[in-house]
């Protein structure tokens, strides 16, 4: 089962862990922040004019992260730092330190930065889910836990299905199941759409062998719902599970079609070359 913690913030973090199923990339992917604009084609000059501190130093957010995405650390480093002197006391400018402080190997550095900005946010709901998502890919999953569950508790959060499927993901690693697939059950009462806990929800079941539940849950979301190659490879896997070769070829078929340049699609590309299952 392949765990992917959600932040769903302008900012989005994303943080792939466990056994994968579908050839998936280990790492930090950020997006544009929206904060203050995206910097088009990568970090560059901007023409948007902050009016006081409290711009630059979303502007530099926004450019720090982007350097960042790109893998040039140092000149993050330089754009967050510069944000920090701008607005000392703007909690996404310590998320993004925290960020960054996790990609260069300071774990104490990031917890401590997360702390001043669950402080400074006054324990935002986004903050706490940010948190929880860095506690659960640091092996402090039980922890991970409480902050995504306050988190989805707070009625002011926008997106609660986030957080329960982090709170999911994190009882997962803690070989919690039962609880595990509450907590993606809950993601998908706020949010039935919500691809990311259908996945996690059915490859649970999946692991678990599991598979008529599992493939009726896919197939109920695929004929309502936009398709993902996460979902469509999961679900080649789970007819494959099952002895339907018919069903793989459809599943299949439809995941070449719709996401030819996926990782997924690849990955059945390379599993056929070598007429071995995909793991």
């Amino acid at each position: 089962m392949t765990g992917a913690l959600r932040s769903l913030r302008p900012f989005g973090v994303a943080r792939p862990y466990g056994a994968a199923t579908a050839a998936m990339v280990l790492g930090i992917a950020l997006a544009c922040t929206g904060l203050a604009g995206c910097a088009g084609g990568g970090a560059a000059a901007t023409n948007t004019q902050p009016s006081n501190n409290t711009d630059a130093a979303n502007i530099n957010v926004t450019l720090g992260l982007d350097y960042m995405r790109q893998g040039n650390l140092q000149l993050a480093q330089t754009k967050l730092e510069r944000a920090l002197s701008e607005d000392s006391h703007n909690a996404d400018v310590y998320v993004a330190l925290a960020l960054l402080d996790e990609r260069l190997g300071q774990a104490k550095d990031a917890d401590r930065d997360y702390h001043r900005a669950l402080g400074l946010s006054h324990r935002s709901a986004l903050v706490l889910n940010d948190y929880a998502v860095y506690l659960c890919s640091h092996g402090r999953s039980a922890e991970g836990v409480r902050y995504a569950d306050e988190a989805a508790a707070n009625p002011l959060y926008q997106t609660p299905w986030a957080a329960y499927t982090n709170a999911g993901i994190c009882m997962h690693n803690l070989h919690r199941d039962t609880e595990a697939m509450q907590r993606f059950t809950r993601a998908l009462q706020s949010n039935p759409a919500f691809a990311d806990a259908v996945f996690e929800a059915a490859s649970l079941e999946f692991a678990q062998q599991r598979y008529l539940q599992a493939r009726l849950r896919v197939d109920a979301f695929l004929i309502k719902n936009p398709s993902t190659p996460q979902l469509l490879l999961l679900a080649w896997q789970i007819a494959g599970a099952q002895g339907d070769s018919d069903g793989q070829q459809r599943y299949k078929q439809r995941l070449n079609q719709e996401f030819p340049d996926s990782g997924q699609a690849r990955a059945l590309q390379i599993a056929a070359q070598r007429s071995t299952p995909v793991d």
